[in-house]
């Protein structure tokens, strides 16, 4: 297994080419991870256990929507049973990486603890709103600055472990290891793929928003849902197949587990 390094304007392919992904199965895509998100959703609403249930499984489920990315771009059938073939192989490691990132995740508010006296961990872990004197003294958001500047080397490390550890039957200390130096070497490709997200994500809908307030300003609540079911429906899926693509243009692989 050998991760390239790519240019920079590879990270504006990947999320053209996950796009085309998308188109070439749209409603099939869309509904798994509608069906991800509504299962995560549920098993998030039991106190504490469903946090920790949902963490062990994002690695298995990532897999899974990768598998059907793959499907998609081979042309072979793409089902609902998809949605779980994630855990039908190397399921220990993909659970293990869903511990280590629990824990590494649990590390991070402890730390970020420092700054606002748990108020982020105890909402994160617990959904426990922070009281007004933590929002207005600004420790919040001083606390929610230090997760994230934490949060970055967990997500270069997990970016592509699970398909590393689903695919290659990689451990998880290496899947963890290769993906980190995967995304270490492609920042600059990361870095333009981040731009486009964040251009179509927010910049591009907040343009059409206010066109559309000026043009229909008795419309304007009813356009904003309009807008964000178009991006849950188009954005998310096409998200799910751009990492599939940047997976596929990153790594080559002597072999593939499939």
């Amino acid at each position: 297994m050998q991760a390239l390094t790519l240019p920079a304007a590879q990270g504006w392919r990947w999320l053209t080419a996950g796009f085309g992904l998308f188109r070439r199965n749209h409603l099939m895509l869309t509904f798994l991870v509608v069906s991800y998100w509504v299962l995560m959703a549920l098993v998030n609403v039991i106190p504490m256990l469903g946090t920790i249930a949902t963490t062990l499984c994002i690695p298995a489920f990532s897999v899974s929507l990768m598998n059907a990315c793959r499907n998609i771009d081979r042309g072979l059938p793409l089902g609902p049973p998809i949605l779980f073939s994630g855990f039908a192989s190397n399921l220990r490691s993909l659970l293990a990486l869903g511990a280590i990132y629990l824990v590494a995740m649990v590390a991070i508010l402890a730390v970020s603890a420092l700054a606002d006296d748990g108020a982020l961990m105890a909402m994160m872990l617990a959904g426990r709103k922070p009281d007004e004197e933590v929002l207005s003294s600004g420790s919040l958001l001083a606390a929610i600055e230090i997760a994230l500047l934490l949060l970055c080397p967990l997500i270069m490390a997990y970016w592509y472990a699970p398909v590393l550890a689903g695919w290659h039957g990689f451990s998880p200390a290496k899947a963890l290891f290769f993906s980190f130096v995967a995304c270490l070497r492609n920042w600059r490709a990361f870095l333009v793929y981040s731009l486009a997200i964040v251009v179509f994500a927010t910049i591009i809908p907040s343009v059409v928003l206010g066109v559309l307030a000026t043009l229909l300003p008795n419309g304007t609540a009813l356009m904003t849902v309009l807008v964000t079911v178009l991006l849950v429906l188009v954005l998310a899926p096409t998200l799910f197949a751009s990492f599939y693509v940047s997976y596929r243009d990153v790594f080559v692989a002597v072999e593939d587990h499939a």
